[in-house]
């Protein structure tokens, strides 16, 4: 994959999808697991936000690793890498939740049965929607404090570089 199109880091570019799809997944499952009438309007909606969030995140990581090559290893840099390695682990489950849980409201036919299973899936839905989101965060904000620490110090903008 390359590191950059058009001249610019390619990195930021997958990360606005990547910022706008995951939490939306992870809103959207929440939202599906918690509230019935969410879940039978948005269908098969949250599957398919967690499944673009599952090819994202891999993306988001590799691009950066090939930014990372560019700005150089700082400390803050290594921290960004390893909370994005790490959201691959939250993603994933979000997406085989969102698969169970689309499948058992589907398949069930809306009986009353397998109200273990059903209670089950919705706390296991709602912390992975959490944890997703609260990696989002984590990974967002050692992000901008990566590229924007520089500029507080020197009173430039860090990136600056980036574009030649």
């Amino acid at each position: 994959m390359p590191d950059t199109i058009l001249g610019l880091p390619l990195h930021p570019l997958i990360v606005h999808a990547t910022v706008v799809i995951v939490p939306s997944a992870a809103i959207a499952v929440l939202l599906a697991a918690l509230w019935p009438r969410f879940r039978a309007w948005a269908g098969w909606g949250p599957l398919v936000l967690s499944l673009a969030s599952v090819a994202l995140a891999p993306l988001s990581t590799s691009t950066g690793e090939g930014l990372e090559k560019i700005v150089g290893d700082s400390e803050l840099v290594e921290r960004h890498a390893e909370l994005g390695d790490q959201l691959l682990f939250w993603v994933i489950p979000l997406a085989v939740l969102a698969a169970a849980g689309y499948w058992f409201d589907t398949f069930r036919g809306g009986r009353q049965t397998g109200r273990a299973l059903n209670t089950v899936l919705t706390i296991l839905s709602v912390a992975a929607a959490l944890g997703v989101l609260v990696m989002v965060v984590l990974i967002g904000h050692s992000g901008a404090e990566a590229v924007w620490s520089d500029a507080a110090a020197s009173g430039t903008i860090a990136s600056t570089h980036l574009l030649g």
